[in-house]
Order: C-alpha cells, then structure tokens, then sequence
C-alpha cells in the first residue's frame, strides 16, 4: 500500500495490523449488512482498495438479500490501467453461488471520474452476469480521498 508520507518501520507494523483488523471487522458485519445503498458499499470499497499504487479491480458478492458473500481482489494492473476478464468474474460469481455483484477498482492517481473504459466494461460485464441471473448493483472507482459510484450517476 501507499501511504502520503514516509513511515517508520514500527508505523507500517501498526498500520498492517490495523488494516488486518478493518478486515476481520468487515468480515464479521458484513454478514449481517445489507449492501443496499452507495455509501455503504462504496466505503467498503474505498477501504479495501483506495490505498493501493496500481489498478486493482475487486467483486464483492452478494446474496440475494444484498449480504456481502465474499469481497475479492481479481484483477491487478498498472498506474494507469488493469486487463478485467468477464469470464473471470462470471465463474467466481458462480463459485459463490452469487445473486448479484458490485464491482470496484482503485484509481491510484486520485481522479474519481469513471472513464469511458470503465463505462465500457461496466456494460459488458452487467450483459455477461445478466445471461447467467446475477445483477450488477453498481461499480465503484476509488482512491484515498473518496469513490464514484456509476449506479449514482445512473450508469448502471
């Protein structure tokens, strides 16, 4: 991960820890919480990914009650771009016995803004779950100040 500043050995053990932590809290509400609105999701996102220095694309699977299943990192790219398999999702959506799926990458340089890439995948992976009944809810870009949410602004 990145962090803004330089830390000591001893401040990147307490920040593992902490992330370790966030994780296991995660694991244990998430069993309970729905994932029904963007601010809830999206900060799960922004927690998990926005730290990180190159393109990650991540699922976070659902039941059908919107109850997080399983969050998983599928993809990792560069600065500046990541190579997503629809398959990859489709067959790791099917492992978890999925009834709907977010999606999220981080944008290492910050920019909140979905590209037109992204909108493109987005499309194409919402078509390829539909054949196979799962929803896409949304897709998240990321970074450590924030995230976009593409079903907010009506993209999904």
């Amino acid at each position: 991960m990145r962090f803004p500043v330089p830390l000591s050995d001893a401040e990147q053990k307490i920040l593992l820890r902490a992330e370790d932590l966030l994780t296991r809290c995660h694991n244990r509400i998430s069993e309970q919480t729905a994932l029904s609105d963007p601010s809830t999701a999206g900060k799960l996102f922004q927690m998990r990914l926005g730290a990180h220095e190159r393109e990650i694309f991540a699922v976070a699977f659902l039941d059908t009650r919107h109850r997080l299943i399983a969050f998983e990192d599928l993809h990792a790219g560069t600065v500046d771009g990541c190579e997503v398999h629809p398959r990859v999702v489709i067959q790791r959506a099917l492992a978890h016995n999925a009834a709907a799926i977010m999606l999220g990458h981080v944008h290492p340089s910050g920019c909140l803004d979905p590209s037109a890439a992204d909108r493109a995948l987005t499309a194409r992976i919402r078509s390829a779950v539909a054949l196979v009944d799962i929803r896409l809810l949304d897709h998240f870009v990321v970074g450590t100040t924030g995230y976009t949410s593409m079903a907010a602004l009506g993209w999904v």
